[in-house]
């Protein structure tokens, strides 16, 4: 089977977030099955390292529609870790500092979802799916139908489009329709929506199966709390969507390996943690007793649930529990942090700012990591946390009540609250000391927690099977 993964960004090239992550991963661990062609295509960014820039051969140049518009389109590709990358080459669209947040942005990724289809023109490769992911590539369900249906080397190509995050959904003026898509209002209701066209709501009603990050968020989305006004149209759609949970790459994040962390240690050699605990300690300056460490590595936003932390972080501190954090966001959250570790020095920690090693620190150091999102379509730091043996404090919602259950069963591998409360954030926090307090049954949590899987392999499991329904083999 033939899958052309289209995505804006992918680790190691260009990322921003998680679905740099997945494009990074998933395809990697396709590719590990019999008779699996899985190949990416992304933006040729400017940000692309030259290492990898000096190693990518040509692939075909062509001219691209944008509306009344005709751009020049070059396809690079690169072959690592047996997974062939495809660039899209564009100087005016790409060759800029970051991913995205241009004013630009709906012509950049019409251009890039059309360059995708035109691309299938010129390559020696065929796909039988197109997985596309988030609105930046969703267009790509659209266009397919309204121009490329009539050309035999698209009969066959089903779509599969991935919502990573509902928030964020593409929407334009409406002008956007004819001037970029190049499509006349009335022509495509797909893409218009309140007022406006919406990509994300063009590829929900165009593709031919949707899902989302987790099952969990598969089902929150058709509820208004979470849908960010799509949970109409997803519930008229509902009998093609379907969650399935991400997972995290077990090689890059691996504490037996990771040269980022003070000492190395696995299930079998558990007692390094503590090694690595001290030099976190050391590093933010705190008070080195045996208080337990709760960490944050999170943008420090309110979707997280900071304002949650920020409304009991001094009871958290008060109760003999220490807090490091690392993250950047709103300046009201960065403040706070900072007005607390001042206060507290010897109990809080704070880094504003992302430093992907000392995240590795935080994650191997801590006892505990802190999530208490309102809402979380999958989250990774909790399954990264558990890869290190350390146990999340997490809400229940999305893919964190699909990854995390509560100790208090006996099987749990972490601490879980319902309600989005402080002090039932904080209850949770409690519970978690007690039970660290009983250095016996906290070891068999850690033990718990490097025992877990959440590896590719078992998504890849679950895409195939979805893929193989999209192609019509059961």
């Amino acid at each position: 089977m033939n899958i052309l993964f289209a995505t804006s960004e992918c680790t190691p090239f260009a990322a921003s977030g998680g679905l740099g992550d997945v494009s990074g991963s998933l395809p990697k661990s396709l590719n590990k099955k019999d008779g699996v062609d899985c190949r990416v295509v992304m933006p040729l960014y400017s940000d692309i390292a030259p290492q990898y820039r000096k190693k990518m051969t040509l692939e075909a140049e062509f001219e691209v529609p944008v509306a009344w518009r005709s751009q020049y389109c070059g396809v690079l590709s690169l072959k690592l870790s047996g997974v062939v990358y495809y660039f899209i080459d564009n100087e005016y669209y790409f060759k800029r500092g970051g991913l995205y947040g241009y004013f630009d942005d709906a012509e950049r990724y019409t251009f890039f979802s059309r360059a995708i289809l035109e691309m299938l023109r010129h390559i020696d490769f065929g796909p039988d799916i197109i997985h596309t992911n988030d609105w930046q590539t969703g267009l790509v369900c659209v266009l397919i139908n309204k121009f490329y249906r009539d050309d035999p080397k698209f009969y066959g190509i089903k779509t599969l489009f991935t919502i990573h995050n509902i928030q964020y959904q593409g929407k334009y003026g409406l002008d956007t329709l004819d001037d970029v898509v190049g499509l006349s209002p009335g022509e495509s209701p797909e893409l218009e929506y309140g007022g406006c066209i919406n990509f994300m709501k063009g590829a929900v009603e165009s593709a031919d199966k949707i899902n989302t990050v987790s099952p969990t968020y598969a089902k929150e989305i058709l509820d208004p709390w979470f849908s960010h006004g799509l949970d109409a149209i997803l519930r008229e759609r509902q009998n093609k969507l379907c969650g399935i949970l991400n997972g995290i790459d077990t090689d890059f994040y691996n504490p037996e390996t990771d040269h980022n962390i003070a000492a190395n240690y696995s299930l079998e050699n558990p007692e390094n943690k503590a090694l690595c605990k001290k030099d976190l300690i050391q590093h933010f300056n705190l008070s080195d007793d045996n208080a337990p460490v709760i960490g944050i590595v999170s943008r420090l936003v309110a979707p997280k649930g900071i304002d949650l932390v920020k409304h009991v972080l001094e009871y958290i501190l008060l109760a003999g529990i220490k807090m490091v954090v690392l993250g950047s966001g709103d300046y009201m959250y960065e403040s706070c942090f900072r007005d607390f570790a001042g206060r507290y020095p010897e109990s809080c920690g704070v880094h504003i700012g992302f430093m992907p090693e000392l995240a590795r620190k935080v994650y191997a150091g801590s006892d505990m990591i802190l999530m208490p999102s309102k809402s979380e379509p999958c989250g990774l730091s909790q399954m990264i946390a558990l890869r290190y043996g350390t146990l999340p404090v997490v809400r229940v919602t999305g893919g964190l009540k699909d990854s995390i259950t509560d100790s208090g069963d006996g099987k749990g591998n972490g601490f879980t609250f319902r309600s989005y409360n402080a002090h039932d954030m904080l209850d949770a926090c409690l519970r978690a000391k007690a039970v660290y307090d009983e250095p016996d049954n906290w070891q068999v949590l850690v033990e718990r927690a490097l025992g877990c899987d959440f590896g590719w392999q078992r998504a890849a499991v679950s895409y195939m099977g979805l893929y193989e329904e999209m192609a019509g083999l059961w």
